[in-house]
């Protein structure tokens, strides 16, 4: 496809001002109103006596609002050692479960070594019994006396 080269405007700094001033008049302006900050609440455990000055009011406040914020933490602080506990728990279950299969496993090699054990001292003994019986069988032998040929 080829572009005619007198169909392509120069590019105009003036004509993008204008475009940029035009969007910017008919845009309405976006005014946010703030609103002013609040005093936390002060805690429902706690109300005012009669006769104390607003100075003393405002301290007050200040005092349990901060403590009442390291309260919320020490409860957060709280629900995080409660997951510890639960973990250690299924952790707890785990290995009592984990220490019944390994003294099921032990169990199992020591009835293993036990058979091994007993099957190789059969072993010997048959071995024994067999030498034996041919040690004899070849003493029988040898104290015959020779038998004349015919």
């Amino acid at each position: 496809m080829r572009v005619n080269p007198a169909a392509v405007r120069p590019f105009d700094v003036n004509q993008i001002e204008g475009d940029i001033r035009e969007v910017v008049q008919h845009r309405p302006p976006r005014i946010q109103a703030l609103e002013p900050p609040r005093a936390p609440a002060v805690p429902d455990y706690v109300s005012h006596r009669d006769g104390v000055t607003e100075i003393g009011k405002l301290s007050a406040e200040a005092i349990v609002i901060e403590f009442e914020a390291t309260a919320k933490e020490i409860e957060a602080m709280g629900e995080v050692v409660k997951e510890m506990a639960r973990r250690c728990e299924q952790l707890a279950i785990s290995a009592s479960t984990m220490l019944k299969e390994i003294e099921s496993t032990a169990a199992r090699y020591r009835k293993e070594g036990k058979r091994i054990f007993n099957e190789i001292e059969s072993c010997s003994t048959a071995t024994d019994e067999v030498r034996r019986l041919c040690e004899s069988f070849r003493d029988r032998i040898a104290l015959k006396p020779a038998e004349p040929a015919s």
